[in-house]
């Protein structure tokens, strides 16, 4: 039996040296361009840009390309180096990443709720998000106070901080659509939330009073933020620095926690290349190494 000629259609996919031409890019973006951005970003925020992020940084930087009527990459980075304030905030809102959700990396927040327990009756306890996003953190660990005191006005000060301001909009707003509470339990929800009239729901005002929202750059040399503080929250953040601004900011961290304080990092972080400063306690929780805690 003859084998069968292939068809026209299996013939063509057959042929060999064939490609599939590259989609057409509105803008032109060169590699050269990608590294202006990648120096700019890096000397402003401290974050570390790879290759793999090249599409990512053209498809939301040519938003900013149209909304100013600009027609190259070139024209956009000039407009940043000559200083313009307003085109560098959007640039930064731009270009950082808000993936949250309340009670997210979930085993860290019994641990929190044992420890603000473990520290009652010493006055007021002060917790820093030291990356609020849209504030599902920082509700979730006000919800955690107010169930560690059994109280909507617990002693504890939360002070939520993030580089992108758009953000920190959204978090002190403190409004959240149905499908970003859904997995919350139902006592939780009717006892921390007002549902509103066009179906979402609303932090409860007694809550509001833990929380301060400030917008924070964590390579500025001056930080909003004072100790001493019973435990900071920096999850997923590192992972955009090298390791040289890592460990200055953790360097900057130790001194702000109290002697027995935590700090709780991402589930991807580790802490290994400051071991002098912070030893591990549990699942990504870090308390101050025994020759800074005893100072």
């Amino acid at each position: 039996m003859k084998d069968t000629p292939p068809s026209h259609t299996t013939a063509r996919l057959l042929m060999p040296n064939t490609t599939v031409p590259a989609p057409t890019r509105e803008f032109k973006f060169t590699a050269q361009d990608f590294e202006r951005v990648k120096k700019l970003i890096y000397e402003y925020a401290g974050i570390s840009l790879n290759d793999s992020k090249h599409d990512m940084v053209y498809g939301r930087l040519a938003k900013r390309l149209r909304a100013h009527n600009l027609t190259t990459f070139q024209e956009y980075l000039q407009l940043l180096e000559k200083g313009n304030a307003a085109e560098w905030e959007a640039f930064i809102n731009s270009l950082t990443t808000n993936l949250t959700s309340f009670f997210r990396e979930a085993h860290h927040f019994p641990v929190l709720l044992e420890h603000l327990r473990a520290n009652k009756g010493g006055g007021t306890l002060n917790i820093w998000c030291a990356a609020s996003s849209t504030g599902e953190e920082p509700w979730s660990l006000a919800i955690t106070a107010a169930e560690a005191f059994d109280s909507l006005k617990p002693p504890v000060r939360i002070i939520a901080t993030d580089l992108d301001t758009n953000v920190l909009k959204t978090a002190q707003a403190g409004v959240y659509g149905a499908e970003k509470v859904d997995k919350l339990p139902a006592a939780q929800l009717s006892r921390f939330f007002t549902k509103r009239s066009d179906g979402q729901y609303e932090i409860k005002a007694e809550l509001r009073d833990m929380l301060s929202f400030r917008r924070l750059n964590l390579i500025e040399p001056m930080w909003s933020v004072r100790p001493p503080m019973d435990a900071i929250f920096c999850r997923n953040v590192m992972i955009y620095f090298d390791r040289p601004t890592q460990l200055k900011i953790l360097e900057r961290f130790a001194p702000l926690l109290k002697p027995n304080g935590l700090l709780f990092v991402g589930h991807s972080e580790n802490l290994y290349h400051a071991a002098h400063l912070f030893t591990l306690r549990g699942k990504t929780v870090y308390e101050l190494a025994k020759n800074i805690g005893n100072q």
